[in-house]
C-alpha cells in the first residue's frame, strides 16, 4: 500500500489545483443578492446531495455549518457544537457543508477529501470528528496522506477504497457543490452558520446560536 502513496499525493495535488482554479475563476458574488435573514438563497444552490446530517433528519430546525477542517476557529468551535447537538437532541438537524479555505489552509482541501471519501463508506462523521479532535497533530504535517490513511484504518474503513475515493470524481463533486452553495450565500469565512436559512452573522458564538435555535423552535411551536 505504501508504494502507492506518492501517486495518491500527486493526484491529490492535481485535484486540489483544479478546485483552486474553479474558486479563482468563479463569478464574483452578488452580495446584494442575499437577504441573509431569508431562507430563499438556500434553494438556489442546494449543495452536495444527500447532505451530511447529524441529529433528527426531520427536525423542524436546521443548523447548517460551513466549515474548514484546518480552520483553528472551526476546531475550537467543534466541542461547543457537540454540546449544542447533545442539548437539543431530536429537535435539531445539523448539516455540515465543506468550505475549505485555500489559501491560507494548505491541507484544508485534502482534509475535506478525506472526510468525503470516508462518507462514501458511511463514516463521514467519524472522520469529521477524528479530523477536528486531532487538528493540531496533522495541520502542520508535511506528509499528510499517510496520516489520513491511518485515521481511515482507525475508524474501520477499507483503506484501498479510501485512497481511490480520495481523488475520485464523487468526492470532488461533493466539495464542488458545497462550494457553489457557499458562494451563492456569500460565505467567505469559517465557521459560518445558518439557522433555518438565517445567517448567524452577529450571533455565531454558542450562546447566540442557542438563542437563534430557541427562537426557531418557538416559531415552530416546539
Amino acid at each position: 500500500m505504501k508504494r502507492f502513496l506518492p501517486i495518491v499525493i500527486i493526484v491529490a495535488v492535481l485535484v486540489a489545483a483544479l478546485i483552486v482554479v474553479w474558486l479563482a475563476l468563479r463569478p464574483s458574488s452578488n452580495s446584494g443578492s442575499a437577504n441573509k435573514a431569508s431562507p430563499t438563497p438556500l434553494t438556489d444552490a442546494p449543495g452536495a446531495e444527500p447532505p451530511h446530517i447529524r441529529g433528527n433528519a426531520n427536525a423542524s430546525v436546521t443548523l447548517e455549518e460551513f466549515a474548514d477542517f484546518q480552520c483553528g476557529a472551526c476546531g475550537s468551535y467543534y466541542p461547543e457544537l457537540k454540546k449544542i447537538e447533545s442539548e437539543y437532541g431530536d429537535r435539531l438537524r445539523v448539516v455540515f457543508r465543506e468550505r475549505p479555505l485555500i489559501p491560507p489552509h494548505e491541507h484544508a482541501l485534502i482534509a475535506a477529501q478525506a472526510a468525503e471519501a470516508a462518507g462514501l463508506q458511511g463514516k463521514f462523521w467519524e472522520m469529521h470528528d477524528k479530523l477536528y479532535e486531532n487538528q493540531a497533530a496533522w495541520s502542520e504535517a508535511k506528509d499528510i496522506v499517510p496520516i489520513f490513511v491511518d485515521y481511515a484504518k482507525q475508524i474501520g474503513l477499507d483503506t484501498d477504497r479510501f485512497m481511490r475515493d480520495l481523488n475520485g470524481e464523487g468526492v470532488a463533486q461533493r466539495i464542488f457543490q458545497d462550494g457553489k452553495r457557499a458562494h451563492s450565500l456569500g460565505v467567505n469565512s469559517t465557521p459560518t452558520f445558518f439557522v433555518n436559512g438565517k445567517e448567524a452573522k452577529d450571533d455565531w458564538k454558542p450562546e447566540g446560536l442557542r438563542k437563534m435555535i430557541n427562537e426557531a423552535l418557538s416559531a415552530a411551536g416546539k
